[in-house]
């Protein structure tokens, strides 16, 4: 390793529109389906893309267009947007079955009127923080049990903001990935529903209800672009990969062949995506996965999302945690709060910035307009204190 690792992906179809095989793991009708019932969630509303224009001086590049997260719902990350929405689905699915209503309106349902259909449904996952935390809210909500494993290695305070949405929360010895197969076990034995957004053999159903929920950010940044604006390059972190693919499917078939060269970034402690790429196909990462950046500390690729980011994305690149610390401050000068894995794209930025000839090889100059997301705020304050020198509060009153 070297702290820094470009590779282009030559597999990559950019002179072709949104395909048949792409458009049975995401479509245009199930983005929009998740958005007519995400409009409908109280407290819905778009969250801001930022024009960071200092940042954007600094790196050299003609416009860096940041969409933050840090405020959806109160949860502070962007998987507010895909873990409820699943739950929601599920829960309609059993409301069908028990009470005899196909397709309840959310209001309904979060309103009680299934309560009974529901109240003894428990549902499942595993998670760095935030996704169980979306999928503990989404229960809560909606009106049914929540079990939320974690893994060793995730931070006390990230425990209790899962707890604090009414979940039973069970950290187990091992990374992310023994914490998925630990949740997948006892579900089974359980008969619980498990929340993913990560894909296997026979799971697919729910994982592309958590895509289509993240597509809608997709969805909201492009509309918010300055009128008759197209993002020359969007860079997005991947995890297993989910949030990357979403926004590459959103962005192929908003713009087809216009789209934006995209770049999937990951810390190169948890670098499945960069090793799928380069192996062609979905390849491991081995290891205990122990990265700053622990929101993308996912040591496999899901097979959903690894159906659109093959074709999809352009080139992948894999960084050293050093980076996220720097692009956090960065941002905090700007005012924005980033946590250690909602701030990757800025620390790619940062690093490409340090690599001259790759920066060249990807064509970013002072007439790059960059996309970014930024996928969470400050999930655990003490870390963010550390790591920035000022709370969360003193950066964005």
């Amino acid at each position: 390793m070297t702290g820094f690792e470009l590779f282009h992906n030559k597999r990559a179809a950019r002179e072709r529109l949104y395909g048949a095989a792409e458009a049975e793991v995401l479509d245009a009708a199930g983005m929009a389906a998740a958005r007519r019932d995400l409009l409908a969630w109280p407290g819905y509303k778009p969250t801001p893309l930022l024009d960071l224009r200092d940042a954007a001086a600094r790196l050299g590049l003609g416009a860096v267009w940041y969409k933050d997260e840090s405020g959806r719902f109160g949860l502070n990350s962007f998987k507010a947007m895909g873990a409820p929405y699943a739950v929601l689905r599920y829960l309609r699915g059993v409301i069908a079955r028990r009470a005899g209503v196909a397709d309840a309106a959310v209001g309904d349902i979060i309103a009680g009127k299934y309560r009974a259909a529901t109240a003894d449904v428990v549902v499942t996952s595993a998670t760095d923080g935030n996704h169980g935390r979306a999928v503990a809210w989404g229960a809560q909500v909606l009106g049914c049990r929540a079990v939320i494993y974690i893994h060793e290695t995730v931070s006390a305070g990230r425990e209790r903001a899962i707890a604090r949405y009414g979940a039973e929360v069970r950290r187990i010895k091992g990374n992310y990935d023994d914490s998925v197969r630990r949740c997948a076990a006892d579900a089974a034995a359980n008969f619980w529903q498990v929340i993913s957004d990560t894909s296997y053999d026979g799971y697919q159903a729910i994982p592309r209800d958590v895509m289509h929920g993240y597509m809608v950010l997709a969805a909201e940044a492009a509309d918010q672009l300055p009128p008759g604006a197209v993002p020359t390059h969007a860079v997005l972190q991947a995890g297993v990969g989910g949030l990357a693919a979403a926004f590459c499917a959103a962005s192929w078939l908003r713009w087809g062949k216009d789209r934006p060269r995209f770049v999937v970034v990951e810390p190169e402690k948890a670098d499945c995506c960069y090793r799928s790429a380069v192996a062609g196909k979905p390849t491991t990462t081995p290891g205990d996965l122990d990265t700053i950046m622990g929101g993308l500390a996912a040591g496999e690729v899901s097979p959903l999302a690894w159906a659109i980011l093959d074709a999809g994305a352009d080139d992948f690149l894999r960084i050293s945690d050093d980076y996220a610390p720097r692009a956090m401050r960065m941002l905090a000068e700007s005012g924005v709060v980033a946590g250690e894995a909602g701030c990757a794209g800025m620390a790619a930025l940062i690093a490409l910035a340090e690599h001259p000839a790759a920066k060249a090889a990807l064509g970013l100059g002072p007439d790059s307009h960059v996309l970014l997301l930024g996928s969470e705020g400050a999930t655990d304050p003490e870390i963010y204190l550390k790591l920035v020198g000022r709370k969360p509060q003193e950066v964005a009153p």
